[in-house]
């Protein structure tokens, strides 16, 4: 075949692939491993896995990789440190070296194709601890258990998984050297990799800020793209020149860019090459598998399958629930994560093309890593089920939560139950205090619930898409229902839950824009919110008021567009400028506590010069729960808790003056 006849097969298959698994809700992932199986060698033979292509495969890999360093935050991982650094890490060591282990005992006591070293068991146990980001986070965002209590240590092991794939892709070209030369390989490829991170992080972020601000200046889309490609390849070269892998260049890339003002535009301007070349890539690895052997080998392909598996879950179990988790909920996070991950092919491959693993072995953990990627979206749909059959306290856990909840809304009535007490949540909550309604605020994020009930706010730890939490909160005796959620899939959840046990309550949703707002109103929601199109309300309304219209015309505009759900403003036209704003540079609230031994205590407000930071006293909550004037004047005592507002960096200043002066 022709190389232009031979691209076509490989489009081709990958569309066919990817429809066929989005039809039945299944991640593209799976339809391109399906499509190399099919048109590879050992299936249909339309197409060999020739070298151009995996070449080009091998670009996928370096994408997937800057992908990942660009979404490195050092923010991110001090929020989630007990996650990725306490379970993340222990479940990689774990599952390392317990499949190291009985790969070699396999090898010592069976032979054959077991036969191997200590250098394959460790690269095959690299593999074997990875799971799969894209089908977990995809289906984690679809049943609205992101913020979850297992959503939160699921993300947290995957993140470090993610970090892990770095020292493995210098570990196992390392091990594939002599044994003579291996240590000193080892060492040299570590040095090399420290030297080169390091120079690189160094100096290459002011570097990589300033060129990437003078190529932005010339306002050229395509000079921009082409910068991009530039600094991604050319890093990647860099390592592959040092030794190294391709794919380390392009993490280091990705580092260097995450810190700079550009990021989102670089996100979405990578995605495509990201995409397709790493469809590319899993059909190479599917047309590796010969079906042939996994009937002649079926018994190896079902350990092989049920093995890692049952271990992965086993080990997440009790990781986490040694750190505090239920029972109910570590073994949740146990079932989504025990299947084998997009990485786990990229080092097998890696282990391959160094001759670690033999060729009889391939086919079989090929077979097996697929088969657990398929099971996947079973055991997260059932997953509530197992848990409920094998862990009878389950319910019990969940019971005393709603106990908690119902025991501070059991007085209350005619209240608003607030569902996310995010920012949007936090303005609402203010609001409704102005006016002296009362209401009952449900967050999964046990920071924030702690901050918010020492400040006074009427919060409580809750998963508000659940029916008991809601219910707990006093659903039936609320006079509204408020969901703040971005989260599309986590409100239909709620309206669902609303509709079916409380249909006389009114439910307020927010959105982001009109895109899901037929939706959402067709599931129960007396109003749907579109923040895009409400900012562009107000906008208009400004300008037509500052350009003659009389006001009571303008306020009449404003109020039909509302009762026309937005018809006039519905749909606009999408630019490359259609990004969200920086965290960064977002203001944000922070509560204070002044525990004995502040430099505060006794001192007055004014002492501090708080404003010349940038920081605003919101509110001063007393010891004894009193509120108290935010006068300069005032003197601050042990237990005061303080309501800060600013940025993120000018709050921890306030912080330290305030507490070690």
């Amino acid at each position: 075949m022709s190389s232009l006849a031979l691209t076509l097969l490989y489009l081709l298959a990958a569309v066919l692939g990817v429809v066929v698994f989005r039809s039945l809700k299944l991640p593209p992932m799976l339809g391109y491993l399906t499509a190399g199986v099919l048109i590879g060698p050992h299936a249909l033979a339309l197409a060999q896995n020739s070298e151009g292509m995996r070449h080009l495969g091998e670009f996928g890999v370096v994408f997937l990789m800057f992908a990942i360093g660009l979404e490195f935050s050092l923010p991110k991982l001090r929020a989630m440190r007990k996650q990725v650094f306490g379970l993340g890490l222990l479940q990689v060591l774990l599952t390392m070296a317990l499949v190291a282990a009985a790969a070699l005992l396999l090898a010592r006591w069976v032979g054959g194709v077991w036969n191997m070293g200590w250098q394959s068991a460790l690269a095959l146990s690299g593999a074997t601890a990875m799971s799969s980001t894209a089908i977990v986070v995809k289906l984690l965002a679809e049943r609205g258990e992101l913020e979850s209590t297992h959503g939160r240590r699921i993300m947290g092991i995957l993140l470090f998984q993610d970090l892990a794939v770095v020292p493995l892709l210098v570990l196992i070209p390392a091990l594939g050297s002599e044994p003579e030369l291996l240590l000193p390989s080892l060492g040299w490829a570590l040095l090399k990799a420290a030297l080169l991170v390091g120079l690189l992080l160094i100096g290459g972020q002011r570097l990589m800020h300033w060129w990437l601000m003078l190529v932005a200046r010339r306002k050229s889309d395509e000079l921009f793209m082409l910068n991009l490609l530039l600094i991604t390849l050319g890093l990647a070269w860099l390592t592959e020149l040092a030794g190294l892998s391709l794919a380390l260049g392009a993490f280091i890339a990705g580092v260097l860019i995450s810190e700079t003002e550009y990021r989102h535009q670089v996100e979405t301007d990578i995605r495509p090459f990201h995409d397709v070349l790493l469809g590319l890539f899993f059909i190479t690895i599917g047309m590796l598998l010969d079906w042939h052997i996994l009937i002649e080998r079926w018994a190896l392909v079902l350990l092989l399958f049920t093995a890692p598996l049952l271990l992965k879950l086993g080990i997440i179990l009790l990781l986490a629930r040694s750190m505090g988790a239920t029972t109910g909920v570590a073994l949740r996070t146990g079932l989504y994560l025990a299947q084998a991950g997009e990485f786990g092919f990229v080092l097998l491959s890696l282990t391959r093309s160094h001759g670690l693993v033999q060729p009889a072995l391939m086919n079989p953990i090929l077979a097996a890593m697929v088969l657990s990627m398929l099971v996947t979206p079973l055991l997260i749909m059932y997953s509530n089920h197992i848990v409920m059959k094998l862990v009878a306290s389950d319910w019990l856990q969940q019971s005393l939560q709603m106990t908690s909840i119902a025991r501070k809304a059991i007085n209350t009535s005619g209240h608003v139950i607030i569902c996310g007490y995010g920012r949007c949540g936090q303005n609402l909550a203010r609001m409704l205090e102005h006016e002296d309604i009362p209401y009952m605020a449900l967050d999964l994020d046990p920071d924030r619930v702690h901050q918010a009930t020492a400040a006074g706010d009427s919060v409580v730890y809750g998963d508000a898409t659940r029916l008991q939490a809601l219910m707990a909160a006093g659903l039936v005796r609320a006079r509204a229902v408020v969901v703040t959620y971005i989260d599309v899939q986590a409100t239909l959840k709620v309206l669902a839950n609303a509709r079916s046990h409380a249909p006389q309550v009114p439910v307020v949703v927010r959105t982001q824009d009109d895109l899901h707002l037929d939706k959402l109103q067709a599931a129960g929601a007396t109003e749907v919110v579109p923040e895009a199109i409400e900012g562009s309300l107000m906008l208009a309304s400004h300008a037509l008021a500052l350009v003659g219209v009389p006001m009571r015309r303008v306020l009449r505009l404003v109020q039909e567009q509302r009762d026309a759900r937005y018809k006039l403003l519905r749909g606009y036209f999408h630019g490359a400028d259609d990004d969200t704003v920086n965290e960064r540079d977002q203001e944000r609230l922070s509560t204070i506590s002044l525990p004995a031994g502040s430099a505060a205590l006794g001192q007055s407000l004014g002492q501090f010069a708080l404003s010349a930071i940038g920081v605003r006293v919101v509110n001063l909550r007393r010891g004894n729960g009193h509120m108290s004037a935010t006068v300069d004047s005032a003197l601050l005592a042990e237990g005061d808790t303080l309501v800060l507002s600013g940025h993120p960096a000018a709050l921890t200043l306030a912080q330290d003056r305030l507490l070690r002066g």
